[in-house]
C-alpha cells in the first residue's frame, strides 16, 4: 500500500545543522525533504556568513563518515594548542607569563584522540559549500528557495505548507531553522533566555607571521577577544564588545577599524591586516524548554542558541543531528512509527541534560569573566592557575571539548548507523 506521506522526514532549515541531519537520515535509508527560504547559492556567498567555526575532532569524524570531511579538509586549520588568558596583562602567549592563564595542548591527549588536534577551525562558508555539494549529490528532495508558511501536527502526520502552495507530509518534522524556528513555535514549544548586551565583531585578518596552529582567547572586561587560526596564515577574530561599541566598529571607516584593531592586537604575530567585510552578531542565550512535541523535534540553534565563548554551538547542534538521526533510523528499521511520542522521547532524553548543562556552563563562564571586579578577578585567576597545574583536570576539559565523553552517537565515533 502506498504511503500517505510524501516523505519520511521534513527538515525545515538547510543550514549547517539541518543539512548535516538530512544527510545522516538519508544515509540511513530515510526519505528526506529539506526546505529552506534561501537557495543554496545565496548561502554559499562570502558575504552570507562571515564566521568561522571550531569543529571538535569527534565532530569531524561524523563529517568524514557522511562523506563531507574530504571537501572540507583543505580549508580546515588544525588547533594544536589553545591559550586562554585573563585580562590585558601579559599571559600565556607572552614571554613574561602571568599565572592567570590556561594552556591546552593536543599532545597531552594524543592517545585518546588518535593524534588528532584539539579541533579544526573552518570558515562557515567552506562548511556550507561542502554540505551543499553532498546534499545535491544525494537523493534528498531539496525545496530551496521554499518558504514555510504553515506547520500542522495531526495525530498521524506533520504537514508543512510552502509559499508556492505545495504541501509536504511526513511522520515527523524537524526544526533546524535557528533561533526563530517556525517549527518550534508552531508546536507550542517555549524558550527561556536573555541577552548579554554584547555583540561579537567578526573579521578575518592576514597575519605578519605564521600562527603555529595556536588559538588564543583573552578575557577582557567587555568580553572575550579570540584569535583563531585559519589556513593561509590568516586568523578569524571574534571581538566581543558592548552592542553599541560593536555596531560602531562595524560601520566605522577602514582606517578607524584598523586603528582600534592595532590597539587591541598590538604587534602580536607581527600585526594583522583585515581582509573582507566585518560582521556583527548579537549575543544571547535562547534555550528551548523541550526538544520534542507531537510529530516534531528540534535541533541546533532552534533548540539552544548559546554564547560562542567556548566555540561549541555548532558541535552541540551536530551532536543533536547525530543523536536524532540514530534514533529515527533505528526506529524505522524496527518498523516503529518514527514520529511517535515514544520514539521522539528517546532523542529528548539523550540530549536534554547535555544541552542544558552546557548552556548553563557557558552562561556562568561569561558572567564570571565579563567583569573587572577585583575580588572576582583574583578568585578566577587563582582558579585558572590551579587548573593549569592539575594535568588530569586539564585533560578532562580537553576530552570534553573534543566531544569524546558521554554516550556518543555512532556518527561521532565515525560510524554510520
Amino acid at each position: 500500500m502506498a504511503s500517505p506521506h510524501t516523505h519520511d522526514i521534513i527538515v525545515a532549515g538547510a543550514g549547517m545543522a539541518g543539512a548535516t541531519f538530512a544527510l545522516a537520515a538519508a544515509k540511513g535509508g530515510l526519505k528526506v525533504a529539506l526546505v529552506d527560504p534561501q537557495p543554496f547559492s545565496a548561502q554559499l556567498a562570502p558575504t552570507f556568513d562571515g564566521r568561522s567555526t571550531a569543529i571538535a575532532w569527534s565532530t569531524f569524524r561524523m563529517l568524514d563518515a557522511l562523506g563531507v570531511g574530504t571537501a572540507m579538509r583543505p580549508h580546515a586549520c588544525r588547533m594544536d594548542r589553545i591559550l586562554v588568558t585573563d585580562g590585558t596583562r601579559p599571559g600565556a602567549a607572552s614571554k613574561a607569563a602571568s599565572p592567570a592563564f590556561l594552556r591546552f595542548d593536543a599532545d597531552e591527549i594524543g592517545d585518546a584522540n588518535g593524534g588528532e588536534p584539539l579541533g579544526y577551525m573552518v570558515e562557515n562558508r567552506r562548511i556550507r559549500v561542502a554540505l551543499a555539494e553532498a546534499v545535491e549529490a544525494s537523493d534528498i528532495a531539496v525545496f530551496a528557495p521554499g518558504a514555510v508558511v504553515g506547520v500542522e501536527q495531526t495525530p498521524a502526520a506533520a504537514r508543512v505548507s510552502l509559499a508556492d502552495g505545495s504541501v509536504l507530509s511526513a511522520p515527523v518534522v524537524v526544526g533546524a531553522e535557528g533561533r526563530g524556528s517556525k517549527v518550534r513555535k508552531a508546536a507550542g514549544m517555549g524558550t527561556v533566555g536573555w541577552g548579554y548586551g554584547q555583540s561579537g565583531v567578526v573579521a578575518t585578518v592576514r597575519l605578519g607571521r605564521d600562527h603555529g596552529n595556536v588559538a588564543h582567547e583573552y578575557f577582557l572586561p567587555n568580553g572575550p577577544f579570540a584569535i583563531l587560526p585559519l589556513t593561509e596564515q590568516r586568523a578569524s577574530l571574534v571581538w566581543t564588545e558592548t552592542t553599541k561599541a560593536a555596531e560602531a566598529l562595524k560601520t566605522c571607516s577602514e582606517a578607524a577599524f584598523r586603528s582600534h584593531l592595532d590597539r587591541r592586537f598590538g604587534e602580536f604575530l607581527d600585526g594583522a591586516t583585515p581582509e573582507g567585510p566585518r560582521f556583527v552578531y548579537p549575543l544571547s542565550l535562547d534555550l528551548a524548554t523541550q526538544l520534542t512535541a507531537p510529530r516534531t523535534a528540534i535541533i541546533g540553534d532552534a533548540a539552544h542558541g548559546v554564547h560562542p565563548v567556548a566555540g561549541q554551538g555548532l558541535n552541540m547542534g551536530l551532536k543533536d543531528a547525530a543523536a536524532l538521526a540514530e534514533v529515527l533510523i533505528k526506529a524505522m528499521r524496527l518498523g516503529e512509527d518514527i514520529g511517535s511520542e515514544v520514539v521522539l522521547d528517546r532523542y529528548a532524553r539523550w540530549r536534554r541534560f547535555d544541552n542544558v548543562a552546557l548552556a548553563a556552563g557557558f552562561d556562568g563562564f561569561v558572567r564570571l569573566f565579563s567583569n573587572d571586579l577585583p575580588p572576582v578577578r583574583a578568585a578566577r585567576d587563582l582558579g585558572m592557575a590551579a587548573v593549569n597545574r592539575i594535568g588530569p583536570l586539564r585533560r578532562a576539559f580537553m576530552r570534553e571539548a573534543g566531544g569524546a565523553t558521554g554516550d556518543l552517537p555512532k556518527l561521532l565515533r565515525g560510524e554510520l548507523v
